[in-house]
């Protein structure tokens, strides 16, 4: 073996012993990053699209033919997209992070194993179908594509943090199966009104492009129809709140996810009667994304799963590889 390659496989080494072999502090602080940058991805797209700087860089993956990066001339809108675009290179570090954090455990672990490959598998994923948003002129659909996406990332990063605290998924019911069906019932709910908002939001003002078309739908009938299921959500969750309260079951989660739908609910009714603020839209986006994280972590209070102290427990060194 050569200088170069006992050289090349000391750094290695190195660099593999620095890898972390259990849930530590800086596995939390990596997937609590994961999470908000995944928020906040969310509240730079909303600012791109309530500032009409969807086509800010008319083309992609350059912002121009000539240039990655926006460049003087085209402006404010060109320095809000190509913003949003650098977000997710900064998010694309982090998600490496995460995985490198977690792939010495992946023996024992695989559950986080799992969760930051698909995280990663998801940036390509995201950042090719924003690529085919720009290229389609912000079609309104694959806009809301683009949303989804973002939106199950969200509730994947809440499961991430979920595991890095609470260990591997529990076999065993903590609640009873009354309350457990209730609690799906309103997952779905929760799902149906994030979809009827997209399409709401597609029929309105808020093209991203002034000569962007919208998606034909009346936004005045949208609305309507957006509050329906959002008003069933939140009478669901009342439920949850009164049988989780009566029962004495662990109520942090449900009165989170009561309290986040209470002020998505009000922005909501005042964003649609002060005609659609850009402000209060974007608010509403990203209330969005956290309400799909708090009915994401009640779901996942429905199981028992592993004490603290031991999700924390070292890792066998036996089982530990890369």
């Amino acid at each position: 073996m050569s200088n170069a390659q006992v050289g090349g496989a000391g750094v290695v080494s190195r660099l593999r012993s620095w890898l972390p072999t259990t849930v530590d502090r800086g596995v939390r602080f990596i997937a609590w990053a994961s999470f908000a940058c995944q928020v906040l991805l969310i509240g730079t797209g909303g600012a791109v699209r309530l500032t009409g700087s969807g086509l800010g860089c008319p083309t992609w993956p350059r912002c121009t033919a000539d240039s990655f990066v926006s460049t003087p001339e085209m402006g404010i809108h060109g320095v809000i997209e190509f913003g949003n675009r650098l977000l997710t290179f900064v998010l694309t570090l982090i998600v490496i992070l995460a995985f490198l954090a977690v792939i010495r455990m992946r023996a024992v672990r695989r559950d986080l194993f799992v969760l930051t490959l698909v995280q990663g598998l998801g940036i390509p994923f995201q950042a090719a179908l924003g690529g085919i948003t720009v290229l389609t002129g912000l079609n309104p659909y694959i806009v809301g594509a683009h949303f989804v996406v973002s939106i199950f990332l969200v509730a994947l990063t809440t499961v991430l943090l979920w595991r890095v605290y609470r260990g591997p998924r529990g076999t065993y019911a903590a609640t009873p199966r009354g309350y457990a069906r209730l609690v799906h019932v309103a997952a779905g709910v929760v799902g149906v009104t994030v979809i009827v908002g997209i399409l709401t939001t597609g029929s309105g003002p808020h093209a991203g492009d002034a000569a962007t078309p919208r998606n034909g739908l009346d936004p005045a009938v949208m609305d309507h129809v957006h509050s329906w299921p959002a008003y069933a959500t939140l009478a669901l969750t009342l439920g949850i709140v009164a049988w989780t309260l009566r029962a004495g079951l662990p109520r942090r989660f449900p009165l989170m996810l009561l309290g986040v739908e209470l002020v998505q609910i009000a922005v909501g009714i005042t964003q649609a009667r002060t005609g659609l603020p850009p402000a209060l839209v974007g608010t509403h986006m990203v209330l969005s994304a956290l309400l799909v994280a708090a009915m994401t972590a009640v779901v996942l209070s429905l199981r028992n799963d592993q004490a603290p102290d031991e999700a924390d427990a070292p890792v066998d060194a036996a089982a530990v590889r890369i």
